[in-house]
């Protein structure tokens, strides 16, 4: 009897989930050959959900391998309201159960981030064969040392930051460049890192408007007439700190901000002098093509998801620890988060190249 294995890629894309999902098809069509039937899951959990499904074709796994996206789509399915019956009077998790149960499922692999492993453990503990892969640019996967597609998005956050310094030096300006990352700083800490940036800001270390203002005008004093600013999206001063998120929210709307970042360039403008600018790169950051170390790391998670399956072993998640490929379980890792924590080494680079960190 052929083994029917299903698989859905969940949450934000990023660079590296079809190179994942080639590495697994390619490593169980190996393994396997005919004895094997790969089940695409359309639009992540909410295809799981409304049954949206095919059986796909060794053929549709060549050449994906340098394509950005996914080609199974993807969407986001908030954790929160899995157990939550909506106006559209679907019981989610029942349906998930049941579309598993019709598709003949022997196991089901689910590539995402935090929110998609929440969901892969409430799966795995309603009885269901499940299998993660971690996917997110944030890197902030609780168990494993990296994440396919963070690398990709460092490189392409980092070429920003580079672009940016030529026209913040010819107009002598501060260029505050707003880097993904709403809970870790990961990302931020390490294109901020390559790229040179002057002052690093991350959510995990609160920061006071008048040390970021000092470093500018240090800066100005020794004849640097221009300040790289690198500002994950989720930070907060040490004020905000104090706050609940309702709070916060709240202080925000109040003063009509947007965003932590205009008001951080508002401010140093205002209390510097400096003329400041904010760049969003956004999106860019998740798309294109995965750069050589996420291919390779895509293909080594896809290739161990395989193994996992070919011996039967559920419920956990791959994860890269000390530079070997192994899995966590599942009910280990979901709901937490790694963030960068308070000493780390690359925090002590930074404040050695007297890097601000606000």
């Amino acid at each position: 009897m052929k083994r029917r294995v299903g698989i859905l890629t969940s949450g934000g894309d990023c660079p590296g989930l079809n190179a994942t999902l080639r590495g697994v098809a390619k490593a169980l069509y190996e393994r396997m050959d005919d004895d094997v039937e790969i089940i695409g899951i359309l639009n992540g959990y909410q295809g799981l959900i409304d049954g949206d499904w095919r059986v796909m074709e060794p053929r549709e796994f060549s050449g994906i391998l340098t394509v950005g996206g996914t080609i199974l789509g993807t969407k986001r399915t908030p954790f929160k309201l899995m157990r939550v019956v909506g106006d559209d009077k679907v019981d989610k998790v029942a349906a998930m159960k049941k579309n598993y149960k019709e598709m003949k499922l022997d196991c089901l692999l689910c590539l995402g981030g935090n929110g998609t492993h929440k969901t892969a453990n409430l799966l795995a503990q309603e009885g269901l064969n499940i299998i993660g892969l971690p996917k997110t640019i944030d890197n902030d996967i609780y168990g494993t040392d990296v994440t396919f597609g963070f690398h990709t998005a460092v490189d392409i956050a980092t070429e920003v930051i580079d672009r940016i310094h030529t026209t913040a030096g010819s107009h002598s300006r501060c260029m505050v460049v707003e880097i993904m990352g709403n809970k870790a700083g990961w990302l931020t800490l390490y294109s901020g890192i390559a790229g040179g940036a002057d002052i690093i800001l991350i959510p995990e270390l609160p920061y006071t408007i008048e040390n970021v203002c000092a470093a500018v005008e240090k800066r100005a004093k020794e004849g640097k007439a221009f300040s790289i600013i690198a500002v994950a999206e989720g930070v907060y001063d040490a004020e905000e700190a104090r706050m609940k998120k309702k709070e916060r929210a709240a202080k925000r709307a109040a003063a009509g901000e947007r965003t932590a970042t205009d008001r951080i360039a508002r401010q140093i403008e205002e209390m510097t002098g400096c003329e400041t600018r904010v760049c969003v790169p956004g999106h860019m950051q998740r798309g294109g093509s995965p750069s050589a170390y996420d291919r390779v790391l895509a293909t080594r998670f896809g290739t161990y998801a395989a193994k996992l399956v070919a011996h039967e072993h559920y419920g956990v998640t791959v994860a890269m620890v000390n530079g070997h490929v192994t899995e966590n379980p599942l009910e280990e890792i979901a709901g937490k988060s790694r963030l960068v924590p308070d000493g780390h080494g690359m925090l002590e680079v930074a404040r050695s190249m007297g890097v601000c960190l606000g």
